[in-house]
């Protein structure tokens, strides 16, 4: 998967900042809330019509995002609370962003590109709970390619270029296919063995 990939290649790079960070005190989760909170200004920008501004702070948003975890190992800091409050504000911070742009498609009185964010929210969510879920049942699921890295890049590109409602129709399919896929996973992991036809 790419977020892995992306993992392993910024590893060593994401470590030594993290190290300089350490130095000022800063913890986890205080890069955690900054993440999300530069992700909610980029929804109200997004709310403004300022897309290209909104693309700009979701990927520095997106450094936040990468840096928590490296400060947690780097700090021996890691905590059961943090990766929870890091995958809940996740939750969130793509949610504001997609509830941004239905504000504004709702203003501008376009009522498809409103249902292409709805959907593609709806879609997110599940893709993250699908994980979550299977994985609360000792099922490992991690199916499907719009995972949160991906969806992150399809939408920067989107506000970046201007092409923001394209990007939200690729979202909306992709995400919950993603979802399905993960659905069908589940159910293949728990379907029972089928039993050989017994002898007469």
């Amino acid at each position: 998967m790419i977020e892995e990939r992306l993992r392993a290649g910024t590893s060593g790079a994401l470590t030594r900042i993290a190290a300089l960070i350490a130095r000022t005190g800063a913890t986890p989760n205080t890069l955690t809330l900054l993440g999300f909170l530069g992700m909610a200004a980029a929804g109200i920008f997004c709310a403004a019509g300022l897309f290209f501004f909104a693309g700009l702070v979701v990927a520095a948003s997106c450094t936040f995002d990468a840096l928590d975890g490296a400060l947690a190992r780097v700090t021996g800091a890691a905590s059961t609370f943090g990766a929870f409050f890091d995958s809940f504000l996740d939750r969130y911070a793509e949610a504001v962003v997609y509830a941004g742009l239905v504000i504004y498609y709702a203003g501008a009185g376009a009522p498809w590109a409103v249902e292409a964010a709805f959907a593609a929210a709806v879609g997110s969510l599940m893709v993250s709970y699908a994980r979550a879920r299977a994985e609360g049942l000792g099922i490992e699921c991690r199916a499907g390619i719009f995972a949160r890295p991906e969806r992150l890049a399809v939408i920067i590109i989107g506000l970046l270029t201007g092409f923001v409602l394209p990007a939200l129709v690729i979202l909306a399919v992709a995400t919950n296919a993603t979802a399905i896929r993960r659905l069908l996973c589940v159910r293949g992991a728990t379907r029972p063995l089928s039993r050989p036809p017994r002898s007469p």
